[in-house]
């Protein structure tokens, strides 16, 4: 028969986990990812919360006869930063849950079927 988990020691790790967890979600915060399109002309920087901070043109990329073509460059720039930043969350994240598995991470506290 598996032993039973310690109710107490499961707690403590979740608020540990819940500390941790806080303490990595704030320094996202502070941490920017910055992407580019179109050989540097488009340029965003994006928080590790997802909030688009800076939006720069090239003046040059700025042609009223092919706005789509900015379009394009602006929105491939924009899913870049995105991407990064979301990596960087999952990372920042992961570094605190990883180490407990299964679904939701929270394997390791011992909760059968978790």
């Amino acid at each position: 028969m598996p032993q039973q988990p310690n109710m107490n020691e499961m707690m403590r790790q979740v608020q540990q986990m819940q500390a941790e967890m806080e303490k990595a979600q704030e320094s996202l915060k502070h941490e920017t990812v910055e992407a580019s399109a179109g050989g540097g002309m488009v340029t965003v920087k994006v928080s590790g919360e997802l909030e688009v901070l800076e939006l720069r043109i090239d003046p040059e990329a700025v042609d009223p006869e092919d706005v789509e073509l900015l379009q394009d460059m602006v929105q491939a720039a924009v899913n870049e930063a995105v991407r990064s930043a979301q990596e960087l969350a999952a990372n920042k994240l992961g570094a605190v849950t990883g180490g407990l598995g299964g679904p939701g991470g929270l394997g390791g506290l011992g909760i059968p079927g978790l």
